[in-house]
């Protein structure tokens, strides 16, 4: 075992770091006669956190619960089932399970996953009506309703890095065929309560920062676990030995959680902060153990839209082209696995 795997391995087997950052509340009522007041919220939370929840978002307590049972419906039927609407790296949509790995772990996220889009990229990758009725039509409605909600949002950013109200609206059209949104269904398993002699944790999702451009999450009532590492803290760039927050569900408030991802980090010119997370596996007592469900939605860009910041501190790409070659670095530990796994069969 080489030295730095011995740093790491020590550094895994370490007691997380626990502080109290305050994570911004920011409500959207009123949007178009509060707009301004939105936008600074927004723009103070993106600068100086990376993470914030909104509030009054208009989609309401009913429709998140109706599109969580949805999301049950699909993932407890059988493996095989699943298996007919397959992940396609290609199109960036369908079913995998245990299937990605994040560099901070170098250990398969404990999760399953469906990953769904507007338009084409769909096409096949919907399990039949007679197998799940009803769930394309409450999927692809609860979709449409976040967009909006997402929209509002952009109106903010784009307003906050000086650009026509609508920029970054044109730039995420879903109704357009280069769309690439995601909006992913997400499964973690219960985990056992095993001893742990090691005091090692691996991590139900490892540390990593969405390279989207900007992610809302949804999150069911008790089923905790998501941790936050504000501002790229990290000193080690695996999320070991660092300071952690944790993020409880506010059903109460049906409250969505939202980060900024890497993409509009890099087309603010970094003046937005694309921020390290991880669903951490229970360890402790009062830890949640049992399965967890969660709900993704990826706002990322037509494949045609060009992406530079104001200043271009960044040569411009397309969105294609910036999609290609997160989704690259994110197989890539995933084949290095394989790699391995291959030179140690006899």
């Amino acid at each position: 075992m080489s030295e730095t795997q011995l740093d790491l391995k020590a550094l895994a087997m370490a007691p997380t770091k626990y502080v109290d950052r305050p994570v911004p509340t920011i409500s959207l009522s009123d949007f178009n006669l509060r707009v301004d007041q939105i936008t600074a919220e927004l723009v103070d939370a993106a600068e100086n956190v990376g993470f914030f929840c909104i509030v009054d978002h208009d989609i309401s307590r009913a429709t998140v619960d109706r599109i969580f049972d949805q999301s049950a419906r699909f993932f407890h039927q059988a493996d095989h089932v699943k298996a007919r609407v397959p992940f396609s790296p290609q199109h960036n949509a369908g079913w995998e399970k245990n299937a990605q790995i994040r560099p901070s772990t170098g250990a398969v996220d404990r999760k399953e996953s469906y990953q769904m889009q507007f338009g084409a990229g769909m096409n096949g990758r919907w399990l039949d009506e007679d197998v799940l009725p009803g769930f394309q039509d409450e999927a692809l409605d609860f979709m449409h309703q976040v967009q909006c909600v997402s929209d509002k949002l952009m109106v903010c950013f784009a307003r906050g890095l000086g650009f026509e109200d609508d920029y970054f609206i044109k730039a995420h059209d879903v109704g357009r065929p280069e769309s690439q949104t995601v909006c992913r269904l997400l499964h973690y398993f219960e985990t056992p309560r095993l001893p742990n002699p090691t005091g090692e944790v691996f991590h139900r999702a490892g540390a990593h920062a969405d390279w989207d451009f900007l992610t809302l999450l949804f999150q069911k009532a008790g089923q905790s676990g998501l941790e936050i590492c504000p501002g790229r803290e990290v000193s080690t760039s695996f999320g070991y030995g660092d300071a952690w927050t944790k993020v409880e569900p506010d059903s109460e408030r049906n409250a969505v959680v939202c980060n900024v991802g890497d993409l509009l980090m890099s087309w603010s010119d970094d003046r937005f902060k694309s921020t390290f997370h991880r669903v951490k596996a229970p360890c402790e007592p009062d830890d949640y153990y049992g399965e967890r469900y969660s709900i993704a939605f990826f706002n990322q860009p037509c494949k045609d839209a060009k992406i530079q910041g104001p200043q271009k501190k960044y040569p411009l790409v397309t969105g294609e082209e910036f999609t290609r070659n997160a989704m690259g670095r994110n197989f890539k530990a995933l084949q290095e696995k394989l790699a391995r796994e291959e030179e140690r069969r006899p």
